[in-house]
């Protein structure tokens, strides 16, 4: 494998740049991806969404990241030297642990349909890529799928059996991963395969999750990706414990597919523009942070980021190969948020769309490089 990676995901690049978006490292406004080479970023990570426009094409928002978004960053990425890590979603817009919403073209799909969708897609996807010279250094088969993908028929519990042991693992659910696995093998032999879960600091929910998925037949893989979200998914030492114990049972390279630490809780209303109830406001919740190893400071964010490089670099074997830092250019610009109004109608809920990750960004609120990206 490539040597340990310093990742970040900047999926919502194109958009942030479209709103007015500028980054700053040493004097003038310069290109997102010259500034993340400068300081040792050798990868990125970019989100895949199947169809992320209403039905009359009025787009979702936070970077509605279709295929051809995904080809213009993938190509600056290399250009500026540095691979990338796609991950499928298999959604027309956010997937994770609370939402895996099928994909409007796939709506109403039997199981063995939705197991074809996902080879056919994941090939197609995959071999233009290829066509562009364009091949993915990593693969995710689904983004954080702890609780499955393509619900209902896909959720990890579906129809579990009453007499069923803590670690039952939906066979449909298997299936599907089992076809995207297939294609991804097909296409790029060469490609490393990820599946990629939430809540990394829970060690119970990692060890029941990969028991069961090998016990139902699941695909070998190459990579376990988590994330982890320090006023979410518990303390550090959590963390640690957790991977120590995957790397003890499973014997396979970890990332931290997903990994961000605030540097304030300063508002940033006045940048997005918006009126208190457009407003999503920020992730990090005051009764949120009061416990967390480290401030929500500048000085506190970049001793985070030093903690997690010890960390991983301390896992046996060399199995800690590196992160992706999430979304560290999202900073708050007026137009560019979580989620437009057609998008919360594909989602059902009930909004606002704002942008909650600004105070977690490796820049300021103004665009500015902050201390963490030196780490």
């Amino acid at each position: 494998m490539t040597d340990f990676i310093k990742g970040m995901d900047v999926s919502s690049l194109i958009e942030e740049e479209a709103c007015g978006a500028k980054y700053y490292d040493l004097n003038d406004a310069e290109d997102l991806f010259l500034i993340l080479k400068r300081h040792g970023v050798n990868s990125v990570r970019l989100r895949l969404w199947n169809d992320p426009y209403s039905e009359d094409g009025k787009p979702y928002g936070a970077g509605t990241n279709d295929f051809e978004k995904t080809v213009i960053l993938a190509r600056r990425a290399k250009e500026a030297g540095i691979n990338y890590l796609l991950d499928f979603h298999y959604s027309d817009f956010w997937a994770d642990p609370g939402k895996q919403i099928v994909p409007k073209a796939w709506k109403g799909s039997s199981a063995k349909e939705l197991v074809s969708h996902v080879y056919d897609y994941t090939r197609e996807i995959l071999t233009k890529l290829c066509a562009l010279d364009l091949r993915p250094f990593m693969v995710q088969v689904g983004n954080e799928i702890t609780n499955g993908c393509l619900w209902p028929l896909g959720n990890r519990h579906f129809e579990r059996p009453s007499d069923a042991d803590e670690a039952y693992f939906n066979p449909i659910l298997k299936d599907i991963l089992n076809a995207g696995i297939k294609a991804v093998r097909e296409v790029c032999p060469d490609t490393k395969v990820m599946l990629h879960l939430d809540n990394g600091g829970n060690n119970d929910l990692y060890r029941k999750w990969f028991d069961g998925y090998f016990k139902a037949g699941g695909a070998d893989f190459d990579v376990i990706g988590l994330s982890y979200y320090p006023f979410w998914h518990g303390s550090l030492k959590n963390l640690e414990y957790n991977m120590f114990d995957m790397a003890e049972r499973f014997h396979k390279p970890m990332y931290l597919a997903e990994l961000s630490m605030g540097y304030t809780m300063e508002d940033y209303a006045e940048y997005e523009g918006l009126d208190p109830d457009e407003r999503k406001g920020y992730a990090t919740k005051e009764e949120l942070i009061k416990d967390l190893d480290y401030p929500m400071t500048v000085d506190g964010q970049k001793a985070f980021m030093e903690h997690i490089n010890n960390l991983l670099k301390s896992l046996p074997d060399g199995l800690g190969k590196g992160y992706y830092y999430w979304e560290p250019a999202w900073i708050p610009v007026k137009g560019c948020g979580w989620a437009t109004k057609e998008a919360l109608t594909y989602t059902g809920e009930k909004g606002p769309g704002g942008n909650e990750w600004a105070n977690q960004a490796l820049f300021d609120y103004d665009g500015h490089i902050l201390p963490a990206l030196f780490v």
